[in-house]
């Protein structure tokens, strides 16, 4: 059992267990050792969001890998994506993200990635954590100078930049088009806007004054309301909300709606398939995926995969099998031709293109897929046993998915946080669905309430 990484990194109030100087100390120490692979010096990259803990955390991170005889390329506020990026283009042998993305300021979080500029995987995850428990590196303390040296890049923002646009075809600028986009006060703030002005475009900037606190606070992905004033009152043509990381967007409409995740991979996987350019005809989403999507999908040819919730899932997913699109509901995508992890810059460029190329605006592009009327039910239980061992239950679900007929969905999980049964049910009859969900409610609380 993991302590300290959970789906995405470490994360916690900052300042208390984990997030510490001290734990931060001892991540970059551990991380130092797991990555000095190859022989001559070591380089790890170091950025971070604008929280004011930021600035705590990184200094003892930057304390550890030194220690350990490794050299820290520190590079400031940046996304997310730009880290994974940035190790790649830097040759370093990893990199470490400081931000705990779309949570308030109080938090913060650490996540690495390896020397390709993908996320961990579990077992060496777990191998940072025994380094940490077992004190086994302790002893190993270089000296003179063996001791690691911390760098400034000042050209990380540039770099970034220019990779962002290459993600386009060199004829295509945003000229004409008008803009609004949310930086949440975070980690894009500098970046995004100076991305869209160089592509052309006309953008109205908001969210972009971080003073360490105010990071996701009324703003950003997480609180699109504003932007929907903005762009209403500007008359523009997009909104675009970036999270405290900008690894995801949510995006705006011109008539000021916010169009979820779901409509925009319909949107964007069925440009892909036209152009030839879906890998294996298959777009990636999760459990969560609207059944709409999965209907839409399999009318142009289009093959829906579903995976647990959170974007390594999907990751793991597209590459074990070749797939090169995926993404949530909540904003995350993830173009494997572009970025090794969810690039919320990168996905706004491909909306933007899609809408310059089409000549359609989002609204219009938005009904690439319908959803369907979906009923979400939470029933308190008392134990969170495997509902195949118990008849009723297992029965109870396999009878609802039968009475639906191949026209909706029934999904059945335990919360990981709460002692509660969630219970989605998705058709194309809202009556129906709910007499499946409240059914199958009834029978869970008789069981295991």
């Amino acid at each position: 059992m993991r302590k300290l990484f959970g789906t995405d990194g470490i994360r916690g109030v900052a300042n208390l267990d984990p997030m510490t100087s001290e734990m931060a100390m001892q991540l970059g120490r551990a991380a130092a050792h797991i990555f000095m692979r190859r022989a001559g010096r070591h380089q790890i990259v170091i950025g971070k969001d604008t929280r004011v803990s930021g600035y705590m955390l990184e200094s003892a991170l930057t304390s550890g890998i030194c220690s350990m005889g490794v050299d820290v390329l520190l590079v400031g506020p940046m996304p997310t994506p730009a880290i994974a990026f940035l190790t790649r283009s830097l040759r370093a042998d990893a990199g470490v993200v400081i931000s705990a993305s779309h949570n308030p300021y109080q938090d913060n979080g650490i996540k690495f990635f390896s020397s390709d500029g993908f996320k961990l995987p579990d077992d060496v995850e777990a191998r940072i954590e025994q380094l940490i428990v077992s004190n086994e590196i302790s002893h190993l303390r270089p000296t003179a100078d063996l001791i690691g040296k911390a760098y400034r890049i000042d050209d990380a923002d540039g770099r970034y930049i220019e990779f962002t646009k290459r993600s386009l075809p060199r004829d295509l600028d945003f000229q004409g088009m008008k803009l609004v986009i949310d930086c949440a006060n975070g980690a894009a703030y500098k970046v995004a806007p100076a991305i869209l002005r160089e592509l052309g475009a006309k953008i109205e900037v908001i969210g972009n004054k971080p003073d360490g606190m105010n990071i996701n606070a009324g703003c950003g992905a997480v609180h699109p309301e504003q932007l929907q004033e903005v762009v209403l009152r500007q008359q523009a043509d997009i909104g675009i909300a970036l999270d405290g990381d900008a690894d995801r967007a949510i995006f705006v409409c011109e008539k000021g709606t916010i169009i979820d995740g779901d409509h925009i991979m319909a949107a964007l996987g069925l440009d892909l398939h036209r152009n030839g350019l879906l890998s294996k005809q298959t777009l990636v989403g999760t459990v969560m995926s609207n059944f709409g999507l999965e209907l839409s999908m399999s009318k142009a040819g289009i093959q829906l995969v579903r995976t647990p919730v959170g974007d390594r899932y999907l990751l793991e997913r597209m590459q074990a099998e070749g797939y090169n699109f995926g993404g949530e509901q909540s904003g995350h995508f993830i173009f494997l031709d572009h970025n090794t992890t969810g690039d919320g810059l990168i996905s706004a460029l491909q909306v933007l293109s899609l809408m310059k190329r089409t000549k359609q605006p989002l609204s219009e592009l938005a009904k690439a897929m319908t959803a369907v009327p979906q009923v979400l039910l939470n029933v308190k239980v008392a134990r969170k046993p495997d509902l195949t061992s118990i008849p009723d239950v297992a029965k109870a679900i396999r009878d609802s998915e039968q009475n639906l007929n191949g026209s909706g969905r029934v999904l059945v999980r335990y919360s990981g946080t709460e002692p509660l049964l969630r219970i989605m049910v998705e058709g194309e009859q809202a009556g129906v669905i709910q007499g499946v969900a409240e059914r199958l409610a009834a029978v869970v609380r008789t069981h295991l309430g």
